[in-house]
């Protein structure tokens, strides 16, 4: 069922408001087991360049994750934020490697590092189905950037307790392919992991 566009974004207020909620009193520590759970059961593939974030408040830590595959041999990538309306810019990152400040709160490499384009991304949200849908931050610079990588793996890394029934979509909003997890993996199916 399409939704007219005022009361989609209507019920995702809403839905942000109830995952902000439900993330309170969360570990940002449980992202040591979520980076167990997906080195073991859904690596990049060897080569990949892979596209992470550094964590903000109370999102899930995936700095572990992030440490893990660049000892495995991956080059890491962060993303830089642009202006409203444009797809994420990806710079690369190592661990040790200082950050700026970006915007709307964001850490991100400095113009000195090099740009790259990363095949397997790390996508922060705030609530995800299992059929692979997510809610980000309303943003949707997440979703542009999906789009504009066609051939790139997604994989949503969050807490369990960001699972909700259904996440409200609209035809902008891109799947995932699975979401990590402390408690484990969840393949939906999106596109081959």
């Amino acid at each position: 069922m399409t939704l007219c566009p005022e009361r989609l974004a209507g019920l995702k207020a809403e839905a942000r408001k109830a995952a902000l909620a439900r993330r309170v009193g969360c570990d940002p520590a449980l992202g040591a087991a979520l980076a167990d759970h997906l080195l073991r059961e859904s690596p990049p593939p060897p080569g990949a360049i892979v596209a992470g974030f550094w964590p903000m408040g109370a999102e899930i830590d995936i700095r572990p994750a992030l440490a893990a595959l660049h000892a495995r041999g991956h080059r890491i990538a962060l993303p830089v934020t642009p202006r409203r309306g444009n797809p994420l810019a990806f710079r690369q990152w190592q661990p040790g490697d200082t950050l700026a400040r970006g915007p709307l709160g964001t850490s991100q490499p400095g113009p000195e590092a090099p740009p790259v384009v990363p095949d397997w991304l790390l996508v922060p949200l705030l609530a995800f189905d299992r059929a692979g849908h997510r809610l980000g931050y309303g943003g949707g610079y997440y979703d542009r950037t999906l789009a504009a990588l066609p051939g790139a793996t997604a994989i949503g890394v969050a807490y369990a307790a960001q699972e909700v029934d259904e996440v409200p979509v609209g035809v902008d909003d891109a799947p995932l392919a699975a979401i990590a997890t402390e408690r484990g993996m969840i393949f939906c199916g999106a596109s081959p992991v």
